[in-house]
C-alpha cells in the first residue's frame, strides 16, 4: 500500500475529488468529516455513507457545536443567499473553519504518522472565501510544521495538498469523471429542503452548476426545480 494521507472530506463535489486524486496517486486515504452543527447537514450523511466505497481506508467524523460560535449563514439563523455569486465575501462564510478543519487533520495525521494532508480547496470557481487561497496554505504548512513534535523532530515533512486550488469547476468535474467518481452520491447545496433536495440558488449549487454545465455533463442530484441541467 501507498503512503498514509489524510483528506478533508465533507461528501460534497471538490472532496470526493480530492478524495479521488489521492487514491489515484497511491495514498491510502483516510477520510475526516465533521459534525459541527452545520445546516447542511445532508452532505454529512452522504460522506458517512460514501467514504468507504469510494476508496477511504477509515473514515473519522469529528463532532462539535461550531453554533456556538456563530457568525455565518452556515451554522446560524441567518438567511442562505440566493441572489448569486458576488464579489465580497458571503454570510455562508464559517469564521476559521478551514483553520480549525486542517488543525483537526494535522492531529490525526501525526497520530496515524501520515505526513499529506489533501484538502479540496479552489480559487478560481469558489465564493471568496479567504482560507481557498494559496497564501493561506502555504501559512498552514508552515505552521504545522512548527507545530508538530514529528515536524520539530525531523519524522518527515507535512506537506498540505490542493489539486484543485487552481482548476475551474468544469475542471474539476472532468478530473472527477475521468477518475470514476460516482457524483450523484455527492451533495453540495448551503440550503436543502427537509427531504434532501439541493436548492439550485445558493452560491455551492450555482457553482457546481455552472461547473456541470461547462463541462458538458446533466448534474446528476436532484434539485428542488426538478431540473439538472440548468
Amino acid at each position: 500500500m501507498g503512503k498514509k494521507a489524510v483528506i478533508l472530506y465533507s461528501g460534497g463535489l471538490d472532496s470526493t475529488t480530492c478524495l479521488a486524486i489521492a487514491r489515484a496517486e497511491g495514498y491510502e486515504p483516510y477520510a475526516m468529516s465533521f459534525s459541527y452543527g452545520q445546516r447542511h447537514s445532508v452532505e454529512l450523511e452522504r460522506a458517512k455513507a460514501n467514504a468507504r466505497p469510494m476508496g477511504a481506508v477509515d473514515h473519522l467524523v469529528v463532532e462539535f457545536d461550531y453554533r456556538q460560535v456563530g457568525g455565518s449563514a452556515l451554522t446560524a439563523d441567518i438567511a442562505v443567499p440566493k441572489e448569486g455569486v458576488g464579489s465580497d465575501i458571503p454570510v455562508t462564510y464559517v469564521p476559521a473553519r478551514n483553520t480549525v478543519f486542517l488543525s483537526f487533520a494535522l492531529g490525526w495525521a501525526e497520530a496515524l504518522g501520515a505526513f499529506d494532508i489533501f484538502i479540496g480547496v479552489n480559487a478560481l470557481d469558489y465564493s471568496g472565501y479567504p482560507d481557498c487561497r494559496p497564501e493561506y496554505i502555504a501559512a498552514f504548512e508552515a505552521m504545522a510544521n512548527l507545530a508538530t513534535k514529528a515536524g520539530v523532530e525531523g519524522a518527515g515533512r507535512f506537506t498540505i495538498h490542493t489539486p484543485l486550488i487552481s482548476l475551474t469547476k468544469a475542471e474539476i468535474v472532468r478530473k472527477g469523471l475521468s477518475l470514476g467518481v460516482d457524483y450523484g452520491r455527492t451533495h453540495s447545496c448551503y440550503d436543502p429542503t427537509p427531504e434532501g433536495l439541493a436548492c439550485g440558488l445558493c452560491d455551492s449549487c450555482r457553482l457546481r452548476l455552472k461547473g456541470f454545465a461547462e463541462a458538458g455533463v446533466v448534474d446528476p442530484v436532484e434539485y428542488v426545480t426538478g431540473r439538472k441541467d440548468q
